[in-house]
């Protein structure tokens, strides 16, 4: 998988074909509504604090970003310094090929993954494979979508458009295939079907020497690295094999220990609804006799450079992966994450993946006018991602490349018509009059608005016109 899901037609299409598959709507509504009342309830709870919290969620995120140098080098010599080695990644190919030549340099052909929306982004489970190298996931969702041949389609349940009938099948058909296969008795039991997996997962655990992880956050001033996960799985990833590698975007670094109090109380309330997340791990370097012996971060650019220049769309790497604007967006619960085309998908997606990829496609263009601009989204944000703001920029960025100068042209005629009540009235006056020939569809460019858009019909009469008269016949 790379940023953008390749063959993948563009949103308007994907979304068209999606609206009309009624199971994967009706669990994407009952998933995203249970989500979403639980956050409300655990963020409630809290009052005046939460704003407060998320307002220094913001700071630090942006502070950090400002001096992003600075604490990179800060990270790199506290993980050196703690037996780690560190390895910079300007791209997708080059995280890759290091991580491939790290796991060949110790003999493995498999590795147990932590669900890592990183590794995702660079498609390193193909590139594994290219090198005759296994890659297994080891979160429950993604053990699902990886065995069914199936795309994640949410940044925290990448399963959540499957029932559990279709998780069943998926097991009984797949499962022995990677391992230990399912029970033939298997039913569509939550437990039964979580007993299963625990037992398929569990020998791959057992066995495996090599790991590959993500991170949720980096500590600049420690070098200690963390993820939060809901199963325990991640845990005896991070824990068992020999060799660790992490994977991590350089915008996941917070500068010191302490400013993780701020986001060990906002990532899990906004990503499951929870007041603290079942499993938090942590580690620093290497501890001789205790966990991974061999650790290696490896740090990603992937164009994150290019957002960090953009002074409005920099915004977006504040993300802590919450998925919280996913759960709340009117437009994802009735498409769901696979019709964006992206790795990243919802709200959040619709402005980090244009770009990370620098809209250089189709989907890439179409992904900024994924959205309604209601502001949901902005509104449970926990660090206060202005996502609409972001959305509107990259739309005019879309724009200009194609040199839709016509757009700007009508938005100052508008602009001079509306700022002058005798023009205002000219033109209504004139429109009036017209208003039998005028089109209810738009020709030309401007008919992609109309499409799915009927221009309202045209009054004889303007308010203003009707106002004035009512008034003159008193």
């Amino acid at each position: 998988m790379s940023a953008t899901f390749l063959g993948m037609p563009p949103f308007p299409e994907a979304a068209k074909r999606a609206v009309e598959d009624s199971r994967t709507r009706h669990n994407l509504h009952k998933a995203t509504h249970t989500i979403r009342a639980k956050r409300t309830r655990v963020v409630d709870e809290l009052g005046d604090d939460w704003q407060r919290l998320r307002a220094e969620g913001e700071r630090i995120k942006t502070h950090t970003l400002r001096h992003l140098d600075h604490y990179l080098e800060r990270l790199e010599e506290s993980v050196q310094r703690a037996g780690g080695t560190v390895h910079w990644a300007s791209d997708a190919a080059e995280a890759n090929e290091i991580i491939t030549r790290l796991i060949r340099r110790t003999g493995e052909t498999e590795v147990v993954k932590v669900k890592s929306m990183a590794t995702q982004e660079i498609e390193l489970n193909n590139a594994l494979e290219a090198a005759g190298i296994t890659a297994y996931e080891t979160d429950l969702a993604e053990l699902i979508v990886q065995l069914g041949e199936d795309l994640p389609s949410h940044i925290l349940v990448p399963a959540i458009h499957l029932g559990r009938a279709q998780i069943r099948e998926i097991f009984l058909q797949r499962m022995g295939e990677w391992g230990r296969p399912a029970p033939p008795d298997l039913t569509d039991d939550p437990h039964a079907l979580a007993e299963a997996s625990r037992v398929h997962l569990r020998e791959l655990f057992l066995r495996s020497k090599v790991a590959v992880s993500g991170a949720n956050f980096a500590v600049a001033d420690s070098g200690t690295l963390l993820v939060l996960e809901s199963e325990g799985n991640g845990r005896m990833c991070l824990t068992l094999p020999e060799t660790l590698i992490s994977v991590v975007g350089i915008e996941k670094i917070v500068p010191t220990w302490s400013d993780l109090e701020v986001f060990m109380q906002l990532l899990p309330r906004s990503s499951t609804g929870e007041r603290m997340n079942p499993y938090t791990s942590t580690w620093t370097g290497v501890t001789p006799g205790d966990g991974p012996q061999d650790f290696h971060l490896v740090l990603l650019d992937n164009g994150r450079t290019d957002v960090l220049a953009d002074t409005v769309g920099r915004q977006a790497l504040r993300c802590i992966r919450c998925s919280a604007c996913l759960n709340i967006c009117p437009v994802y619960e009735r498409v769901g994450g696979h019709a964006y085309g992206s790795v990243y998908p919802g709200p959040i997606g619709a402005i980090l993946t244009p770009q990370l990829q620098g809209m250089s496609s189709k989907v890439d263009e179409a992904l900024p006018y994924a959205s309604s601009l209601c502001g949901a989204c902005y509104e449970v944000c926990p660090v206060a991602i202005d996502i609409p703001e972001v959305l509107v920029h990259l739309r005019e960025k879309v724009a200009e490349s194609k040199g839709h100068v016509g757009e700007k042209a009508l938005m100052a005629g508008a602009e001079a018509v509306f700022g002058s009540a005798t023009a205002l009235d000219a033109v209504q006056r004139a429109a009036g009059l017209a208003r039998g020939v005028v089109p209810r569809h738009l020709p030309g460019p401007a008919g992609e608005w109309t499409d799915t858009r009927d221009l309202p019909e045209v009054p004889a009469r303007s308010f203003r016109q009707w106002w004035n008269e009512r008034e003159d016949g008193r």
